[in-house]
């Protein structure tokens, strides 16, 4: 008998998540992923945190917790403490109640209920989003029914920023527009603006009237610093305006699988933020209903205690670098040779994930570099 769903053709595969697909297909014993952004051990296995061991055993061992529903909203204490993060426990703006934080799924929701939140309530529904960038950031703001446009980012020729037309792009923007800024470790080229630079931009997008819509998946990775790599935002907060902010702890706290997000919603009043929550209550509603309460409250536990005065864990193997990703200027045939001949997979464009490499992986890895360069040029 024929399937009523016959007609279904089949998908692409997720041009990231794919390349995990293909690697464990792959026999080979020399083979390296440096596709997905999830931090290894030495051994390329996954790698949990000791402080979220310590807060998942801290948590289990509390008798008096259920697994009831929790509000809309999520947890009171993630959302507070989320919050004081991202904008600093001294901010005016938590001070003053104009804060709506909501918690999400992971960073991908937090950006997902605020598109879709914008395109209700908002009169502009087209944003700018960075080129390139995430990969994923076109497709939700897509899907939630706001318009994308790109401003130049990148410069491939400097692997560098491309400040002055980013500058000429944004100034073009029509006014009102929406503007999605990575606050820092910029997905997928490992390239920020300075804070002059930051500086800069926020001016033009406060002189126009943009909307920014900040994405903060990597604080405390950029710089080391939890504070450092807030600066960005709190550059537009201390200014008065508004903006939002999707907030993830998959990579800080490695909590990839549960899936730990925050949306945050600075508004001009307490009123306003009261309403604006009331708003995206209705969007969550009838999207996932409330929130998981596990990995919320992991993250709570650990920003709640008093031993955690810096970003969790010993990640002083990748703070050098900005962020978890970056671009090796490889091209797509490039790439093919090297997955072809040497196994190792990464996205088309040549961006590899830090995080999948070793001491032991990183001579392969560099031969296969080499060997692509002088064959194919």
């Amino acid at each position: 008998m024929e399937s009523v769903f016959s007609n279904v053709a089949r998908a692409p595969e997720d041009p990231i998540l794919g390349v995990t697909v293909a690697y464990n297909k792959d026999p080979s014993p020399v083979k390296i992923n440096l596709g997905v952004g999830a931090y290894r051990t030495e051994e390329g296995k996954p790698l949990v945190l000791d402080v979220v061991r310590r807060a998942e055993l801290q948590l289990v061992n509390d008798q008096t917790r259920v697994k009831e529903y929790i509000p809309i909203v999520g947890l009171a204490d993630f959302n507070k403490l989320s919050a004081k993060l991202i904008l600093g426990g001294d901010s005016p703006a938590i001070k003053e109640n104009r804060v709506a934080t909501i918690q999400c799924l992971s960073g991908t929701g937090s950006l997902r209920v605020g598109a879709e939140f914008l395109t209700k309530h908002y009169h502009q529904n087209v944003i700018y989003i960075p080129k390139p960038t995430w990969g994923n950031h076109p497709k939700v703001f897509n899907l939630a029914g706001l318009s994308v446009e790109y401003f130049r980012y990148y410069d491939p020729t400097t692997r560098g920023l491309d400040f002055q037309g980013l500058i000429e792009d944004l100034g073009a923007a029509p006014s009102g527009a929406i503007v999605l800024l990575h606050a820092c470790a910029h997905n997928p080229t490992g390239v920020d603006p300075t804070p002059e630079q930051w500086e800069q931009i926020r001016q033009l997008i406060r002189s126009k009237s943009l909307l920014p819509f900040f994405d903060s998946a990597y604080q405390g990775f950029a710089s080391g610093s939890l504070d450092t790599d807030a600066q960005s935002v709190r550059m537009f907060v201390a200014d008065g305006g508004e903006c939002l902010i999707a907030q993830s702890y998959a990579k800080n706290m490695g909590l990839y699988g549960e899936r730990v997000g925050a949306l945050s919603i600075v508004c001009k009043s307490a009123d306003v933020a009261s309403k604006v929550e009331s708003q995206v209550k209705l969007v969550v509603r009838p999207m996932y209903s409330s929130p998981p309460i596990h990995g919320a409250s992991i993250v709570a536990t650990i920003l709640k205690s008093r031993e955690r005065n810096r970003t969790p864990g010993d990640w002083s193997h990748i703070i050098k670098q900005i962020g978890m990703f970056t671009f090796t200027g490889l091209n797509t045939e490039q790439v093919a040779f090297m997955t072809k001949e040497h196994h190792i997979y990464m996205t088309s464009d040549g961006r590899i994930s830090m995080a999948g490499l070793s001491s032991k992986t990183v001579p392969h890895l560099a031969d296969a570099i080499h060997a692509a360069v002088a064959r194919l040029g």
